[in-house]
């Protein structure tokens, strides 16, 4: 067993019970583990240090008995600063057993570990310095308290260091990981979200937290225009809600985040930590997170770094957006183009982009050709829809407003409108690297009129070679046609339509689109647009 030196009038022995630190409530503690077997030297060593601060921080004393509950508790703590390890417990060579254990089996090469030994002989010191992954060797006749207080500080210092360099290593690494994630995103609200995200990550823990937004026109007395886009934890109700009515239930907050967007600058005064974030078209951010303790340095640090690519993948963000936006105008128009002439398809078009993209969303849910319908396609489907007879405008007036039915030579001419379609499409299409909305409304225009058997046209395609969009689109655009009002026919009755568009299944109209439109239907998830039609059939 080892002893201590009780003569030694610097050590003082604590008769009470030991009671366990309680953490500072505003500073994280440094942890340190004592690690012996006898009482009196944990309770001599608690009244030495127990009160000690390092950088403002308290200490957080833990005990252990054996080396065993030692190595339980490190499993436990894997932030503890230093271990104060005797070596004779169990058996003689315990501690050593345990170093290993510590560097090896917990790979923690952090943690500081000083050795006390009261039977130096059974150890030698520059075996064990030289054996051992450890920081410092003592006596315990040689510990005072002062030489206690210098090898405590100086074992804190030292873990500082080694931490702050993992800190970085692993903050950067972080960062670089979380910055490329947002570059996938590809709306605001996702990209809010996931800044809150990383930076739970980077600092490793569980926050609240509520980005706000600041638009780039002013109020009246000049103040910021803000909108919660991400919320977590007890700060979510104020989710899509405006700065100005987050005002009276967090009154410091809010005041933080307005004196952030005048300084232009992160503010650190914890609790209330608002990072500031400045995009190059103009808009700002700010994000309040709420860590446990007061950040450290390099936790500022690797935080505003992050700032600065936030910024760069918002920039990415708002320029795919805007690409987005033209597109979408160009398809409009395009659209708008052929709905002109045929004026009497009223809101044919919105009704196809509503009901394109609820039969793709009926086929994802039924597991069918996962391959195809990707996050893309779903985002595209819709909108490309609306293409489909854009090959009208190189139709004769006389045969695309004719009330009857076409001859056979007038047929003929209507349907070059497929073709004509996809070749406008398809030339424009070639001008974006990619799939885009036209590269799909080319699929959609050139294949809605093709049967699933191969007797359509323009080109007799059949069955999985004509494309999923073209399929889903071929069965809405009937569907749609015989529901409403045409120069040519009065609307049809739901149940007939229906039974028109099954009785056709597998002949004209791929079945699983069919069996998705019929699930639509009987489950009473039709568009808005679709709804008067069904309360009439």
């Amino acid at each position: 067993m080892s002893s201590i030196d009780n003569n030694n009038d610097d050590w003082l022995l604590d008769d009470e019970a030991e009671q366990a630190e309680e953490p500072c409530p505003t500073r994280k503690p440094w942890k340190i583990l004592i690690i012996d077997d006898e009482k009196d030297v944990h309770s001599a060593t608690r009244l030495a240090i127990k009160d000690m601060q390092y950088k403002e921080r308290p200490l957080q004393l833990l005990s252990a008995y054996s080396a065993r509950e030692g190595f339980d508790m490190l499993r436990q703590h894997d932030d503890v600063a230093l271990i104060l390890l005797d070596v004779v417990m169990e058996t003689d060579n315990a501690g050593l057993l345990l170093v290993q254990r510590i560097r090896e089996e917990l790979h923690n090469h952090l943690a500081r570990i000083v050795l006390r030994t009261g039977q130096p002989g059974q150890a030698p010191e520059q075996e064990v310095i030289l054996d051992y992954d450890i920081n410092d060797y003592k006596t315990k006749t040689e510990l005072t308290v002062q030489k206690l207080f210098t090898t405590v500080i100086a074992s804190l210092r030292a873990y500082e260091n080694l931490v702050t360099i993992e800190k970085n290593r692993q903050g950067l690494s972080k960062i670089l990981e979380g910055a490329a994630d947002l570059y996938q995103l590809r709306s605001l609200k996702e990209f809010a979200s996931g800044v809150l995200k990383q930076i739970s990550a980077i600092l490793d823990i569980g926050t609240d937290g509520v980005l706000c937004m600041e638009n780039t026109h002013q109020q009246e007395h000049n103040r910021p225009n803000l909108e919660v886009l991400a919320a977590t934890g007890a700060f979510e109700p104020l989710l899509g809600r405006s700065a100005e009515e987050m005002a009276p239930l967090y009154p410091e907050l809010h005041a933080a985040i307005l004196e952030t967007l005048q300084s232009k600058h992160s503010l650190f005064r914890h609790p209330v930590d608002v990072l500031y974030i400045a995009s190059q078209n103009g808009r700002e951010f700010v994000v309040h997170f709420s860590p446990p303790w007061p950040l450290e340095d390099v936790e500022r640090d690797l935080l505003e770094v992050f700032c600065q690519r936030i910024s760069s993948a918002y920039d990415n963000l708002y320029l795919y957006t805007q690409l987005l936006k033209a597109q979408e105008a160009t398809v409009v128009a395009l659209a708008d183009l052929a709905e002109f002439r045929d004026s009497d398809t009223g809101e044919h078009v919105l009704r196809v982009q509503q009901l394109s993209d609820a039969i793709a969303g009926e086929l994802q849910a039924m597991g069918e050709y996962p391959a195809v319908l990707t996050p893309a396609f779903m985002d595209m489907i819709g909108m490309a829809s609306i293409l489909h007879d854009v090959g009208k405008v190189g139709t004769p007036d006389h045969i695309l407003f004719k009330p009857g039915k076409l001859d056979p030579d007038e047929r003929v001419i209507m349907e070059q409108h497929a073709s004509i379609g996809a070749s406008i499409l398809s030339k424009a299409s070639a001008m974006v690297e990619g799939v885009s909305y036209l590269s799909v409304g080319a699929e959609i225009a050139g294949g809605h009129h093709e049967y699933f058997d191969g007797s359509g046209y323009p080109h007799q395609l059949q069955g999985q070679a004509i494309p999923v969009s073209a399929r889903i689109v071929a069965v809405v655009d009937v569907f749609d046609a015989l529901l409403h009002k045409r120069p040519y026919k009065q609307p049809w009755p739901l149940h007939e339509v229906m039974d028109y568009i099954a009785g056709r299944a597998g002949t004209q109209f791929d079945p699983k689109v069919v069996q998705a439109l019929q699930r639509l239907i009987s489950s009473n998830k039709l568009p808005p647009l679709l709804l008067g039609p069904l309360q009439r059939g």
